[in-house]
């Protein structure tokens, strides 16, 4: 009779949420604090051996992630869906693992995703805010326009060149983008910008969003902004949006093992009350403090 074997082989995907305020990226670097390098230290804690975990995508320094998706290979008797829980008690705080899961030897957190979609944030109050410094731009030295952001980003549908937005230093041998979506809405003192596409070119969203603020604010016509990306003009490209705007929103797959819940929208928007809306709800919260003591004599 051949013994059980309580240790198996398999790959796990995990659903990562992480602050990129104080991490040098994604990917592992030398002598820097890395998203990578710190959950495979976890990950290396539990198994007692090293392993590789592969990420669908390379945040830069200080953007951050609601539903990144990474994957590593095990032996161990540690079910799947153990992993979040277990790695959570190891990381540091500002990284979160959402969920984990079983998936096919094959998988490949990088390879079978579809898409990746982005989400900036621009803060426009011209008063600053600690509590949503962190995950915005505080954008406030002339008035945006979210329409014509909005009208400036539909040409950009479909699959296209855009060596304008491709920052120096890639590996990556063309700039072929297919972007699938985008958006652009207002809430109240918040510009949210998102952008859905099969992958992205290496710092191109925060270039690409630095371009889109002179259109917003008047500075750049819908024309030349979309003359300069068709014509591959990176020159007249000068300026990044910083980094804490960024957000790596979720990644989709075809066949994915995690509910939605887990990866869909786990990002909350920053809205921030009206004054004159909080004005109100205090006059009232008097008024009916004054009928109440009214009743009671």
């Amino acid at each position: 009779m051949v013994a059980p074997n309580y240790e198996l082989k398999y790959r796990v995907a995990l659903v990562i949420q992480y602050l990129g305020t104080h991490f040098h990226g994604w990917q592992r670097q030398l002598q820097l604090r890395t998203v990578q390098a710190e959950i495979e230290k976890a990950i290396e804690r539990v198994l007692g051996y090293p392993v590789t975990l592969h990420g669908a995508g390379r945040t830069d320094t200080g953007v951050h992630a609601a539903a990144q998706v990474a994957h590593f290979d095990a032996t161990s008797p540690i079910p799947a869906e153990r992993w979040a829980p277990i790695l959570n008690s190891y990381l540091p705080d500002d990284i979160l693992i959402r969920g984990s899961a079983s998936v096919n030897s094959n998988w490949h957190a990088r390879f079978d995703a579809k898409w990746r979609r982005y989400r900036y944030t621009l803060y426009t109050e011209p008063r600053p805010n600690l509590f949503v410094k962190p995950f915005s731009w505080h954008y406030y030295y002339a008035a945006l326009d979210e329409n014509l952001i909005r009208s400036a980003l539909q040409p950009l549908l479909g699959k296209h060149h855009l060596a304008a937005f491709h920052r120096a230093g890639s590996r990556r041998v063309h700039s072929w983008v297919e972007i699938q979506a985008v958006e652009c809405d207002r809430q109240g003192a918040f510009i949210n910008i998102e952008i859905q596409a099969d992958g992205f070119l290496y710092g191109m969203v925060r270039l690409l969003v630095g371009l889109l603020v002179d259109v917003g604010r008047g500075s750049l016509s819908l024309d030349k902004f979309t003359e300069l990306w068709q014509q591959q003009q990176r020159e007249y490209v000068k300026y990044a949006a910083p980094p804490q705007g960024l957000c790596l929103l979720r990644v989709g797959y075809p066949d994915f093992p995690f509910s939605q819940e887990v990866w869909y929208e786990t990002l909350p928007q920053l809205v921030l009350p009206a004054i004159n809306n909080v004005a109100q709800e205090k006059r009232q919260v008097i008024n009916q403090d004054i009928l109440s003591s009214s009743i009671n004599i």
